[in-house]
């Protein structure tokens, strides 16, 4: 009997993260607990299980089915990752979280929650454009399981001083990432650009010598379907965040200072240009993180 739920579940999997996010966001329109103050984690998770389900019909591999155990390494890593951003604007100070439930253990789970989602959501995004466009795996990116070649064991490449551009890129990128500590916090307020692109600067070419998926080593290859596949997952997503949000009780507002008055949803229209780039950073950080741990690894965005 459990069999059967589990497998009429996966086939319908389509359908019921459909369902998900549409009743979700019909019940916020309505005021109705507790989706209008559960939006955002209710709606992503819907997402997460209706981008999971094409990519799988479509290829016969996905995230959550080929790669359960990591998707929910994924998923508990999505939350400190993500701390990262928050410890970032207690100094940027572009954002501001409302309505939130006051019992403090309730309000904890809501952030724990709704973290969680982010890292899958980019990397299913990245999954489901890849099907959309018919885009598939390059030679050299990952086998057609969906695992990572790097998996094999094999000696990080060192950099060294030929090398030169990936050092000063890496430079570049931890000077972006330190500059927000060393100004005004009125200056810092228009800094989020270069957090918003550091990590990639700082992160991709390690990743690169350390032997795991980076950019880099895609463009050299001329593959650009990983950037393609992100960046514009950073823009499908980031427009679903906003909309999700703009209705909601527990949501955020922003205070960017930069075309404030001009704006679709809570977010200005300029801020949508750094979803990309986010969709990037998730990528860097993420591979960055797994690469301390283990050389084995669902292949990202291919």
């Amino acid at each position: 009997m459990i069999k059967l739920v589990s497998s009429v579940l996966k086939e319908q999997a389509v359908w019921i993260g459909l369902a998900i996010m549409v009743v979700s966001q019909a019940a916020t329109l309505a005021k109705i607990e507790p989706f209008w103050s559960w939006n955002t984690p209710i709606a992503w998770t819907g997402f997460i299980i209706f981008a999971d389900a094409i990519v799988f019909r479509a290829r016969g591999h996905s995230w959550m089915r080929s790669a359960p155990r990591e998707f929910a390494l994924l998923a508990l890593a999505s939350i400190p990752l993500w701390l990262v951003f928050e410890g970032y604007n207690r100094i940027l100070s572009n954002w501001y979280y409302v309505g939130l439930p006051e019992n403090p253990a309730l309000r904890t789970f809501g952030y724990a929650w709704s973290f969680a989602t982010i890292w899958p959501a980019i990397f299913e995004g990245a999954d489901l454009v890849s099907v959309v466009r018919g885009a598939g795996r390059s030679s050299g990116s990952g086998r057609a399981d969906g695992s990572d070649e790097a998996s094999q064991p094999h000696l990080p490449n060192l950099p060294v001083l030929r090398d030169l551009p990936g050092l000063l890129t890496a430079a570049a990128g931890a000077l972006m990432l330190a500059c927000p500590f060393f100004v005004s916090p009125g200056v810092a307020r228009y800094l989020a650009a270069p957090v918003w692109l550091g990590f990639i600067f700082l992160l991709d070419p390690i990743n690169a010598w350390l032997g795991g998926e980076s950019l880099r080593d895609d463009w050299r290859a001329n593959c650009r379907d990983r950037l393609t596949n992100l960046s514009l997952s950073g823009f499908l997503c980031g427009v679903l965040w906003e909309f999700w949000n703009y209705w909601s009780r527990a949501k955020w507002h922003y205070t960017v200072p930069i075309m404030e008055h001009l704006k679709l949803f809570e977010m200005t229209l300029p801020g949508y240009f750094g979803f990309p780039a986010f969709a990037i950073e998730c990528f860097t950080m993420y591979v960055f993180l797994r690469r301390a741990f283990t050389r084995a690894g669902r292949t990202i965005a291919l």
